[in-house]
């Protein structure tokens, strides 16, 4: 097991205690969301830090694992929506406000991190890339639903709309200044076709149509019909995708230790 750190911090944005996991002492920082209402502990339980614990181990990458408020948003189905889009808004705020500060912190650099997930983790992980290229260097995503409506029903608000990629991404003007932060960013999406995964099939192809109209050089990729929304493929998946993402951060000044 690599190297671990627990951290806790008080949240002014979500009002409440928030915990960090930091895996590893160096390397470039992956900002890691966990799936539909877990914790920072996720990626551990599940056993991926040890699918993992070589790139850490070598110092090419630091994980910073998250809490979520999935409970108090996405997954409050009867919940106010105009609350439960509020929390979420919210929960944006203190990644960008107070959790990135930390991360430069801790990593000690001024590199921007990698924002990563599996499930509803890479839909954290593309509405924080989404919103803000200027602030992360990529995104990594698996498996995601990028689509708010598919939480939310047919309602919608401003608030929401900023919170749902298949939404707003189709609207981004052609002379938006973030596509060209965008095409020196790294962008992975990728989603099996097996079992659990229509909702991903469906809204990485919205994504995958709007990156290519916007002239948005973005890699997403369908992989087989036996590849089911699960954590041994999501573990095949980074096995397969990181050495890319490594080479981009080679090329941008982060050597092996």
């Amino acid at each position: 097991m690599p190297s671990r750190q627990d951290i806790t911090h008080f949240s002014q944005h979500l009002w409440r205690n928030m915990n960090v996991r930091i895996y590893g002492g160096a390397g470039w920082p992956l900002l890691v969301f966990p799936t539909q209402d877990a914790m920072c502990d996720n990626y551990e339980n599940f056993g991926m830090i040890d699918e993992l614990a070589e790139y850490i181990d070598k110092g090419q990458f630091q994980l910073f694992c998250v809490d979520t408020v999935d409970l108090e948003s996405w997954s409050d189905m009867y919940g106010d929506k105009v609350l439960r889009a509020e929390r979420q808004e919210n929960y944006y705020r203190y990644i960008v406000d107070e959790l990135l500060p930390l991360i430069h912190e801790h990593n000690q650099s001024d590199r921007r991190p990698f924002t990563t997930g599996c499930s509803m983790g890479a839909t954290h992980a593309a509405i924080m890339f989404l919103r803000r290229p200027d602030l992360f260097e990529g995104v990594i995503g698996f498996s995601g639903c990028y689509d708010a409506h598919y939480f939310f029903g047919a309602w919608m608000n401003n608030t929401l709309y900023d919170n749902s990629p298949a939404t707003f991404m189709p609207n981004l003007p052609a002379d938006h200044p973030y596509i060209r932060l965008f095409n020196q960013r790294v962008i992975i999406f990728c989603v099996g076709q097996g079992a659990w995964e229509d909702e991903g099939i469906r809204t990485t192809r919205v994504l995958d149509e709007a990156f290519r109209a916007k002239g948005i050089a973005a890699w997403c990729d369908f992989w087989g019909y036996d590849v089911n929304h699960d954590w041994p493929w999501w573990k095949k998946m980074y096995q397969y995708f990181l050495p890319h993402v490594l080479n981009h951060c080679r090329n941008h000044g982060l050597e092996d230790e």
